[in-house]
């Protein structure tokens, strides 16, 4: 058997603000950080858990996660890729705007399918300008994504880089985002795109898969 973790990042300044931050780089506040060794603490509670590679994106609020659980399970000297590929979904103009505040421009059930709906796209903005994203291929960089076209990115990733590894009996970590470890987690659960709406991915509470040598779930917890 081997197990993979998924966390999501502790409290960011925009979970705080409750605003859309998608692929803004926003550091984690006071308690974000305590949430984040909190998640370090239960992780070191997982019996027989010992990974080898820590995935996380390429955005402060998730590395800096990804790094203090290393520091809290004394895994520092594990390797750890960063990839644009885990980032949070791009919520193109919706970015910076308070998700109450935007019910009220662009209405309830809009929003709700903007925000829950596996296809459903919001408003382009402009495409990033940012140093991280300077090897990338421009043309792959979005303005503004879909759960779908998010799990478009991660799928492959987690194909090439993390399901390899699990198959070779090697324990994983992925540290991400809400929506991209949701894209992930419908992919690896099979869930419908009706029932994803309801899926909720709460800050630091780590999630874990136990596979068997096929990569078939075989057990889940949630640790709070």
């Amino acid at each position: 058997m081997v197990k993979l973790v998924l966390l999501r990042h502790g409290e960011s300044l925009a979970n705080k603000s409750n605003v859309y931050t998608g692929w803004n780089d926003v550091a984690l506040t006071a308690k974000g950080r305590a949430q984040a060794e909190a998640a370090g603490n239960l992780i070191n509670l997982i019996p027989q858990y010992d990974p080898t590679h820590i995935h996380t994106s390429v955005l402060m609020r998730a590395i800096v996660t990804a790094n203090i659980v290393a520091d809290t399970c004394h895994f520092l000297y594990l390797p750890l890729t960063k990839t644009w590929r885990l980032n949070e979904r791009h919520y193109g103009n919706l970015r910076g705007i308070n998700k109450e505040e935007s019910k009220k421009i662009f209405g309830k059930e809009q929003v709700l399918e903007w925000r829950r709906g596996f296809y459903a796209i919001p408003p382009a903005g402009k495409k990033v300008s940012s140093r991280r994203y300077a090897r990338c291929d421009y043309h792959l960089l979005p303005r503004a994504e879909s759960l779908y076209q998010t799990q478009l990115r991660v799928w492959p990733y987690y194909q090439d880089h993390v399901a390899n590894r699990l198959k070779m009996g090697e324990d994983q970590l992925i540290v991400a985002h809400g929506s991209s470890l949701r894209a992930l987690i419908k992919k690896l659960e099979n869930i419908n795109d009706q029932d994803i709406i309801k899926l909720e991915v709460p800050n630091a509470e780590p999630i874990i898969y136990t596979f068997n040598p096929q990569l078939e779930i075989i057990d889940k917890k949630i640790l709070h």
